[in-house]
């Protein structure tokens, strides 16, 4: 068996800590970590780049991505663990206040891997966002680059900064994918199948957007399709959208064992090939939102799934 990582993803992991009227509870998350979980649980051999501190929120956290098979690399050890707070008023709605320390090395260290992923806060806060950039810059040479906005306002500097900074890594990208709220975010009244299309325009191999209930749409220079979404019971939207991520990439992973061979197959994906790909990354969403937390399933879970459909 091959030590060669399939998916190395440089980001944040981080405690989320959810205050509703009955109380705070924490659990591990931050959507780059979230990414490596969905792929360890498909089976997939994936690592983590990421800032966690010796304590025992960082102790919560290894211990959850080594449950999921994933391996965590130190980009540094800052004070305390990242955490991300969501105070929940009686409406439904959420307050967020973050508390992350995103200083990375220069150069960052990261393992070698057949796809590079990155994305959300680790790609667009200061000063680390900078590395990020350029540790996806290194990695266009050796592996297939993976990216996913994920944006989170607050820690932003602003709408202009962020499309710039997004801009740039979409520019170094194979693959991207994002959620309909950040592409109005980023692109205010533009619709998103033509967000997606400037995407590829800029260099994207293929670009996707997802939109919960909606389903998601996939561009690339050789086709345009629309996915419905797969219904299912929804208890926990938590990760729907790093599990798509997760199961896309590894379907990616499926279409050839050379990385050349896999970003050419990316960039020929058309009308015919893209569908599929597309519905089984939102059948692993739809198992995913189906259970409490961000629970992904694993490939056994998927083939259940998926196989109805498959046959039918």
């Amino acid at each position: 068996m091959s030590s060669e990582l399939d998916v190395v993803v440089l980001g944040e992991a981080l405690i989320d800590i959810v205050t509703t009227s009955a109380g705070a509870a924490e659990r591990p998350g931050g959507s780059p970590a979230n990414v490596t979980v969905a792929l360890g649980r498909l089976g997939r051999r994936a690592a983590l780049v990421a800032r966690v501190a010796p304590d025992e929120r960082g102790r919560v956290l290894e211990e959850w991505l080594a449950a999921s098979g994933v391996s965590l690399h130190s980009a540094g050890a800052p004070a305390r663990t990242a955490t991300a707070r969501a105070v929940i008023d009686g409406n439904g709605d959420a307050a967020y206040d973050f508390d992350i320390d995103w200083v990375l090395p220069t150069p960052v260290e990261v393992p070698a891997a057949r796809i590079f992923h990155t994305g959300s806060v680790a790609a667009t806060l200061a000063p680390g966002a900078d590395e990020v950039r350029a540790a996806a810059e290194r990695a266009r040479s050796t592996a297939l680059v993976s990216y996913d906005p994920n944006i989170r306002p607050a820690l932003t500097a602003g709408v202009e900064d962020a499309r710039a900074r997004v801009e740039a890594i979409v520019a170094l990208s194979d693959v991207v994918k994002a959620s309909a709220e950040d592409a109005e975010w980023l692109y205010p009244g533009v619709p998103a199948v033509e967000v997606a299309r400037s995407w590829v325009a800029r260099g994207a191999g293929l670009a996707v957007i997802t939109d919960g209930g909606e389903g998601s749409l996939g561009v690339t220079a050789h086709g345009h399709v629309e996915i419905p979404a797969v219904a299912t019971r929804v208890v926990d939207t938590v990760g729907a959208g790093d599990t798509f991520m997760g199961a896309l990439l590894d379907g990616i992973l499926d279409l050839s064992g050379d990385v050349e061979d896999m970003r050419a197959a990316v960039r020929a994906l058309d009308d015919a090939s893209l569908p599929p790909l597309l519905h089984r990354a939102a059948i692993a969403a739809a198992i995913t939102v189906g259970r409490e937390g961000m629970d992904p399933p694993t490939r056994q879970d998927l083939q259940r799934s998926a196989a109805p459909k498959e046959s039918a």
